[in-house]
This record gives C-alpha cells, structure tokens and sequence, in this order.
C-alpha cells in the first residue's frame, strides 16, 4: 500500500488532538511532521500539547516542530475560552518526555516540499495559517510541488464563530489565509458548514470513551469543550472540527462541496477574516477552493471511534 504523505500543522485544541490521533492511527498516511503554531493557545503550549498527543498515541517518533509564534501582520488572539487555559483541558496527561525539534516549522515545511517528490505530500492545516503561508512566501518555489491542502476553516452560510462573519483559524491570521487562498495551489476546505453537521451526542462519546486505550482521553476532552458550543448554539453536542481534514483524506465520499471562488477579507473591521464563499457562483471569479458542504455525520463518527481504537 502507497501510503499518502501528510503534515499537519496546528494549535492543539481538544479537536486538533483528535485529528492527530487520526492520523496516526491510519495505515494509510505517512506523518512526516506535526508543525505547530500560535492559535488556540500560544506556541509554547501549541507545540507542548502536540507531543503529549503524540505520546498518547505511543508514537513519541513523531517529529513535533514549533513555528510562528504571532500572525504575520496583527496581535494574537486565543482561544482559552473554549479549549481552556491549557488548550487540552479536560483529562490530566504527563507532561511530554519526547524532544521538541529543533529546526523552525517554516524551515520543515520549505525543506520536505522541495525535498519530497514534487505531488507527493499534503499539507493539513488545522489552525490559523500563519506557518503555511510564511512558508509560500519564504519559498514559492515549493507552491507547485504541494499536492494538496486540505484545511479546517472559514463558513459561508454558517458565518463566523469568533465574529458575526469570521470563523477563528481565518480570523487570527486573515493576511496568511489570502496568501494561501490565492497561492494557486489545489485547496479543499473544511468550513464551519460542514463541521457543524459533525456534532457529537452522547452515543458517540461514549462510543468514544470505549475506543481503546486513547478513548477515555478523547472523551475528556469532548466533554470539556461541548460545554461551549452547546451554550452557544443550543446543540446537543459540540462540532468536531479539525479531523474532518484527515476524514476526508482517508474517506472523501463521506463529504461533498462544491468547487467555487473564496475570497479572504482583510480590509475591513465588521467583516475581517470573512471567507467570501461564491457558493451560487454569481461573482464569475475562477473557482480556487473545494468547499465542502455536507458530511455523512455517522460514517465520520464511526471511522473516527473505529481508527481511535486501534491506538
């Protein structure tokens, strides 16, 4: 089996650990890195937590890196309010034993695409896209050798989660995500639209409280940041965002988009970091982004319980 090549980059966040976790527990992609950034929480807990997820998998081999610690253009935001001061609060891990590389994100990133062949690795970004967009603009050599971004952010007809109009990982970092979304390269977004069809309920984090050795962790986590969304929209659960990139990699059928125009507001003060979704196509600018719009909720929450039981 050619198993697919992967990065992703982060800022772990109950959600980006399970996206972690995913993607280690899946035979059929290749990590060849975690790289992280300020986002959820600053850096220093971004790339600490990284690790810990890591070494709960059993997978302490995993090369963690530590990138931007501020956006390229504005003051950080976090995100402490959801995720806890931590950014894993919820079930009480050890502190990580397993080394934090040495080398800049940035540096991993433009050194493994210009060193992979060219089409061959994937990028999943789970967080403001500060690392990935100072990377192309580092070395936009390496733009046309990345064979995919699949990435966690924006909305459309959901509108923000930070804002009125701006969903979070957009938001930190708006100036990065334009430089991604106008870089050329083939992008596949998953936006609040589709996260928020992915709700947990209790079936399913009990199902995941059962899976295997990592379960009662993910469950901890899962019953620590539901509280947020469910006083927030009223749900029965919370959105399980950031996996919903590594689901599509191993099962694209469970999701469906279409293929439009995303433009990144970053002018204005009611509406910075917008995802300007062309949905109904109705602008005519060149279609940029695969926008994802639907999940088949069941088969995510399944392929998610089934892989985390392998760890």
């Amino acid at each position: 089996m050619t198993k697919r090549k992967i990065i992703i980059d982060t800022d772990p966040g109950q959600d980006d650990a399970v996206a972690i976790l995913l993607a280690l527990a899946s035979p059929e992609l290749e990590l060849l890195g975690v790289t992280c950034v300020a986002g959820n929480v600053p850096l220093e807990l971004t790339a600490k937590n990284a690790r810990i997820v890591c070494e709960l998998a059993g997978r302490p081999e995993t090369r963690v890196f530590a990138g931007c610690d501020r956006p390229m253009a504005r003051k950080l935001v976090t995100a402490e309010h959801v995720h806890g001061k931590t950014g894993l609060d919820g079930i009480t891990l050890p502190d990580p034993i397993m080394p934090l590389e040495t080398q800049h994100a940035v540096d991993f990133l433009i050194e493994t695409l210009r060193r992979e062949p060219a089409g061959s690795v994937t990028l999943c970004p789970i967080a403001p896209l500060t690392n990935i967009a100072t990377a192309i603009q580092r070395a936009p050599d390496i733009v046309p050798r990345i064979a995919e971004i699949v990435l966690m952010g924006g909305g459309c007809f959901e509108g923000g989660n930070i804002t009125p109009a701006a969903e979070f990982n957009i938001y930190v970092d708006p100036e990065a995500a334009k430089i991604v979304f106008d870089a050329g390269v083939k992008l596949t977004v998953m936006p609040l639209d589709v996260t928020h069809k992915a709700l947990t309920n209790r079936a399913r984090v009990e199902a995941f409280r059962n899976a295997g050795r990592v379960g009662p962790a993910v469950a901890s986590w899962t019953d620590f940041f539901e509280r947020f969304d469910k006083e927030k929209y009223g749900s029965e659960g919370a959105p399980l965002h950031d996996p919903c990139t590594v689901a599509y990699l191993l099962r694209p059928e469970l999701f469906s988009g279409r293929f439009i125009n995303v433009e990144i507001e970053t002018g204005s003060d009611l509406t910075l970091g917008m995802t300007v979704a062309d949905w109904w196509r109705v602008s005519r600018r060149a279609p940029n982004a695969n926008f994802i719009g639907d999940v088949d909720a069941e088969g995510y929450f399944e392929l998610l319980t089934e892989r985390l039981a392998r760890l």
